[in-house]
C-alpha cells in the first residue's frame, strides 16, 4: 500500500510539472496493511496522469516516434483516426523507453480512439498503443522479451506485447523503466 501512495504522490507531482490532467481509477484491495490503512479499506484511489493529444504527440515527436492514421485524423470518436487524447503519461513514456532501448523506428497506428476492445487496461483508457510492423521492432520484441504464449511477449517490467499479424498491440502497465 505504501508503494501505491508513493506512486500517487510521484504521479501527482509529474502532472503538475507537465501540466497534464489527472484522472482517477479505483483499485480494489483485500489486504490489510498495518502501516497504511485508508479510511475505506476496500478501495484506494490511484491517480493516473492523462495527456492531451498535443502533449502526447510533442513527446513522441521529441523522441523520434511517428504516428499515422488510416483516416489522416486524430478525432477520438472516429475509429479511422489515431488519437492520443487521454493517453496515460506512463504509456507515452513506455513508447519513449521502447524507442530508446531498441533503437528501432516506431510508428503509432492506434491510440485512444474508439473501435478497440474494451476493458480496464484498454486503448480507450489510455493503456495501449498499436505500432506498425518492421523487422527491427519485430526482432527486438521476440529476442528481448519473454514469450508467454499466444503471440504474446512480456517485458521485464510487465508490459505485454501482442503480435496481431499486421501490428503490435502493446499494453503499458508502467513506463518500462523510464
Amino acid at each position: 500500500m505504501r508503494h501505491i501512495l508513493g506512486r500517487s504522490l510521484i504521479i501527482s507531482a509529474a502532472a503538475l510539472i507537465f501540466g497534464a490532467g489527472i484522472a482517477q481509477a479505483s483499485v480494489q484491495t483485500k489486504e490489510s496493511d498495518p502501516v497504511f490503512s485508508p479510511a475505506n479499506a476496500e478501495s484506494v484511489t490511484i491517480q493516473v496522469t492523462k495527456l492531451t493529444h498535443a502533449q502526447a504527440t510533442t513527446r513522441l515527436r521529441n523522441a523520434g516516434i511517428t504516428w499515422s492514421s488510416s483516416g489522416n485524423c486524430s478525432d477520438r470518436d472516429n475509429p479511422s483516426c489515431t488519437s492520443l487524447e487521454q493517453v496515460n503519461l506512463a504509456t507515452i513514456q513506455g513508447a519513449e523507453t521502447l524507442k530508446s532501448a531498441s533503437g528501432c523506428s516506431l510508428n503509432v497506428t492506434g491510440g485512444t480512439e474508439v473501435g478497440h476492445a474494451s476493458g480496464e487496461f484498454s486503448h480507450w483508457n489510455g493503456y495501449k498503443l498499436d505500432y506498425g510492423l518492421n523487422t527491427c521492432i519485430n526482432n527486438y520484441v521476440r529476442n528481448t522479451f519473454t514469450p508467454i504464449g499466444g503471440d504474446k511477449w512480456q517485458s521485464g517490467s510487465g508490459n505485454i506485447y501482442y503480435y496481431e499479424q499486421n501490428h503490435w498491440d502493446v499494453t503499458y502497465y508502467n513506463c518500462g523503466g523510464c
